[in-house]
C-alpha cells in the first residue's frame, strides 16, 4: 500500500508540474516573468520619443515609459533597435514582446494586434518649408510628394489625400528632404516637430495644418490568448503609473506639455 499510495503521489506530482508547464508555455506574461525581461522593439532615432542622448545613452519618453511598465510587472525591461517597418515584423516573429514608439492604434493594426490602452495623444502637423505657399491643407497634398517612415501612419496619411509617399528612416531625413527641396511636405507628430525645432530652431521648415482629432498612443502585442494576461497587466501598469503622476511627469520632461490626457492634445 505504502509503494502504491507513493507512486499515486508521483503521478500526480508530475501531472501537477505538467500542467503548470503547459500553462506557462500557453501564457506570454508567466514567460516574461519567468525570464525576468521584457524585449521591447523601438526605433531609437525618433527624439524625443526614443533617441540617443550626447552620451549615446537610449533614452526618450517611451524609453522612460516602457521601464517603468516593465518595473510594475517585475521585470527588466531590454530594448532592441530597429527601423520602423521592422517593428511589426519582428513581434510577429516573436523576436519581441512590446513595441514602445509612439505607435497609434489604427483600424488596420487593431485587426492584427491588441492595443493596451492609451497614454498618449498626438495630433499629426504637416510640415513645409517655409517658403511653400502651395500646400496650406492636407488635400492640397494631390500629386506633391511627400517622405516619411514606412510604413507609418503618416506615410498613410498622406498616400489617401494622394500624394506621392517616399520611405525614409528618421524624422532629421524627412526635414533634410523638405529642406532641399526632394519632397514638398513631410507630416508627423506635432511635438516631435516642435523638439525638432528646438533642435533647429532656424530650420526653414513650418507647419501648415493639423489634424482636427488626437490620435491614441498605445503598446501593441500579438493577438491571441497567450497575450491576454500580459494585455491586462501592461494595462494596469499604465493605469497605475497614470494615477501616482509618473506619466504626466514624463510627458512634461520630453514634450514640455501633458500629452497622456485626451482633453490637453486638442
Amino acid at each position: 500500500m505504502n509503494k502504491l499510495f507513493k507512486g499515486i503521489c508521483a503521478l500526480l506530482c508530475a501531472a501537477l508540474l505538467c500542467g503548470a508547464c503547459a500553462c506557462a508555455e500557453g501564457d506570454l506574461l508567466a514567460r516574461i516573468q519567468e525570464k525576468g525581461e521584457i524585449v521591447v522593439a523601438t526605433e531609437g532615432a525618433w527624439a524625443p520619443w526614443t533617441y540617443h542622448d550626447e552620451s549615446g545613452a537610449l533614452v526618450g519618453f517611451d524609453v522612460e515609459v516602457a521601464t517603468a511598465i516593465a518595473e510594475k510587472l517585475g521585470v527588466t525591461a531590454s530594448f532592441v533597435e530597429c527601423p520602423w517597418d521592422a517593428i511589426f515584423a519582428g513581434i510577429d516573429a516573436e523576436r519581441y514582446d512590446i513595441a514602445a514608439n509612439g505607435v497609434e492604434i489604427t483600424d488596420e493594426r487593431a485587426e492584427k494586434y491588441d492595443f493596451t490602452v492609451p497614454y498618449g495623444y498626438i495630433r499629426t502637423a504637416l510640415i513645409v518649408r517655409g517658403d511653400n505657399e502651395d500646400i496650406k491643407t492636407f488635400e492640397d497634398l494631390a500629386g506633391k510628394r511627400t517622405t516619411n517612415s514606412i510604413a507609418s501612419t503618416y506615410m498613410t496619411l498622406a498616400e489617401s489625400y494622394g500624394a506621392t509617399a517616399v520611405g525614409v528612416d528618421t524624422l532629421d531625413q524627412t526635414i533634410e528632404m523638405v529642406l532641399s527641396g526632394r519632397a514638398d511636405a513631410t507630416l508627423n507628430a506635432e511635438v516631435s516637430y516642435y523638439d525638432y525645432m528646438n533642435v533647429h530652431p532656424d530650420a526653414n521648415v513650418k507647419v501648415v495644418a493639423l489634424t482636427d482629432e488626437a490620435s491614441h498612443v498605445a503598446i501593441p502585442v500579438r493577438k491571441g490568448e497567450d497575450s491576454a494576461t500580459l494585455l491586462a497587466a501592461i494595462d494596469e501598469a499604465i493605469d497605475a503609473l497614470a494615477q501616482e503622476g509618473v506619466l504626466s511627469e514624463l510627458s512634461e520632461k520630453y514634450f514640455g506639455k501633458d500629452i497622456t490626457a485626451p482633453d490637453t492634445a486638442l
